[in-house]
């Protein structure tokens, strides 16, 4: 699994459209280009979209569950 997520990953996890999907990464790299990290169009950070969203993808649920 890549450490960054595609507006079509966000668009399913959220069930919104593709194009809404598109403008919550705009407006997550956008907060992280303002505390000074580089950031790539139409892709976020996995872990930076779990912390805004405060949800847990299944991935790391198996990993939480496997540390416990």
């Amino acid at each position: 699994m890549s450490a960054m997520i595609t507006a079509a990953e966000v668009a399913e996890i959220m069930d919104c459209s593709e194009s809404m999907g598109y403008n919550i990464i705009k407006t997550l790299n956008e907060e992280l280009e303002a505390k000074g990290f580089i950031t790539r169009r139409g892709r976020v950070s996995r872990k930076y979209f779990c912390e805004r969203t405060g949800l847990m993808l299944e991935s790391e649920v198996i990993q939480n569950a496997e540390i416990h």
